[in-house]
């Protein structure tokens, strides 16, 4: 089973690699002694973060979730990186493909699966619905000292 590497860290920063996205079928996400989904991982506890989680996922040719699920108080992203499929959200079929992004809010019950000819490979982001504010847009701040590599 493929792990998690830790690449750097330091103050303020850290980074890790979970691989090429042509292995990721090799991770195998645990959730109980009977239940294991292969080609998903989570990454954030990984990298520490505070304010969300990620996963990456790899469907192979004709695989699908499984199964429905909703969050209590998460919105989810959906990033499609490769591949094609379909994203079941209340029970409407929404064709995803390389490039396609999908926004689920909490509530709805949703599920992926593969239609395509090849893997079918996702990054999906999870957070808190509803944090998010006109101010946090202007957040970033440009520095005035000059990059040096």
């Amino acid at each position: 089973m493929k792990q998690i590497e830790k690449v750097a860290e330091g103050a303020g920063y850290s980074c890790i690699s979970v691989g090429k996205m042509a292995e990721l079928s090799e991770h195998v996400l645990t959730l109980g002694p009977e239940v294991q989904i292969p080609g998903k991982v989570f990454a954030g506890a990984a990298l520490g973060i505070t304010g969300a989680e990620f996963s990456f996922q790899s469907f192979p040719v004709g695989a699908e979730t499984g199964f429905l699920h909703t969050h209590r108080t998460h919105e989810e992203l959906y990033f499609f990186l490769k591949g094609e499929g379909q994203m079941q959200v209340d029970g409407e079929i929404i064709p995803v493909a390389e490039g396609s992004v999908v926004k689920v809010a909490p509530a709805p019950k949703r599920s992926v699966r593969n239609v395509g000819n090849e893997p079918l490979v996702m990054l999906c982001i999870q957070y808190k619905e509803n944090t998010f504010t006109a101010e946090d847009a202007t957040d970033g701040e440009i520095l005035a000292e000059p990059v040096v590599w």
